[in-house]
């Protein structure tokens, strides 16, 4: 079985250069990491991780914390996490918490007793019994808590929603109805600002009474859509505040015996995979969220190495993608 010694001799760099390299690449050029890795493939070396763990009482692991593992747009967001990680040597953890607080604090805690090195919240919890605990390193990406000094990735979300309402309005919807997310999430209460912002910049008005909640699942947005729909004075848009609710949506409304766009025009967030093949296919915020997790995993590198990043709010860009499920209203010339 080959040695570190053994990598050492091939690369032609001392022992020492070669632990640096497997356990703070950072700390070498890219050309020493390049020799030392081509060494370790040739002796087809196995680094002794436990050792090297209770040595440096690191778990070369991150724990992160997804609200709901089976979201779509989060599955991408863990593979831009999972692809950093392996770069930078650590394993990662997935804690599917269901928003639940008893879950959060208990993966949090796993930090604390050196099973991981450091955490991703993909929520907005701040995930310790001591909401002003900073002694684990943590990154807050995608729904990010308000007024801490967590490092955090995230989007402007009245921005982007400010523009999908715009093409609403722009095809001459007036009367357009909303299917949320949760009423405590920071990016649904975005998201609706941006909602209301458009509508108040075109002279309409926004009217609570056409606000459904869903939990960002296709049967919470074909169940809402059923409610806008049976309203005395239906919405001619619906405005859904993510692509699963949108396609639920999309799906009850022609139960109903209705068009898209013909009768309803109907919008989502996100730009998921399915998003396009939907029928008919969906318009959408797209959001880059293989970025969202890249980033958020960097940032958190930097943290559990005693660096403070440099930029520790980061805002991603946000595309507007118009397709079919988005027409004039019908009675607009």
């Amino acid at each position: 079985m080959a040695t570190i010694r053994d990598v050492s001799r091939i690369a032609g760099v001392s022992v020492a250069t070669v632990s640096r390299t497997l356990s703070k690449p950072d700390k070498v050029s890219e050309k020493t990491r390049q020799i030392v890795q081509e060494a370790i493939e040739k002796t087809n070396y196995k680094p002794d991780i436990l050792a090297r763990n209770f040595r440096t009482r690191k778990s070369s692991t991150v724990v992160v914390l997804v609200p709901d593992i089976a979201n779509p747009f989060f599955s991408r967001v863990i593979r831009g996490i999972e692809q950093s990680a392996q770069k930078m040597g650590y394993a990662v953890l997935l804690g599917d918490t269901q928003g639940l607080r008893d879950r959060e604090i208990t993966y949090a805690n796993m930090v604390k007793t050196s099973q991981a090195d450091g955490i991703i919240q993909l929520d907005c919890h701040i995930p310790f019994e001591d909401k002003n605990d900073r002694s684990a390193p943590i990154v807050n990406a995608c729904d990010c808590v308000r007024g801490t000094d967590m490092p955090t990735v995230q989007l402007d979300n009245i921005a982007a929603a400010e523009k999908m309402a715009n093409h609403l309005i722009s095809l001459g919807h007036k009367n357009i109805g909303v299917i949320s997310g949760p009423e405590n999430s920071t990016i649904t209460n975005d998201r609706l600002r941006g909602l209301k912002k458009a509508l108040e910049n075109a002279g309409l008005e926004y009217s609570p009474s056409n606000r459904m909640y869903g939990d960002y699942s296709i049967h919470s947005g074909a169940m809402a859509a059923v409610e806008l729909l049976e309203k005395e004075n239906p919405p001619s848009a619906i405005f859904c505040m993510n692509d699963e609710m949108a396609i639920g949506a999309i799906r009850q409304t022609k139960k109903m015996g209705l068009n898209v766009p013909g009768d309803i025009s109907i919008s989502g967030f996100d730009d998921i995979n399915f998003a396009e093949f939907c029928d008919p296919p969906l318009t959408t915020i797209s959001q880059p969220a293989e970025e969202f997790g890249t980033n958020a995993m960097t940032m958190l590198f930097e943290l559990m190495n005693g660096t403070e990043p440099e930029n520790k709010n980061i805002y991603l860009p946000f595309e507007l993608v118009i397709r079919n499920s988005t027409g004039r209203a019908r009675n607009d010339p």
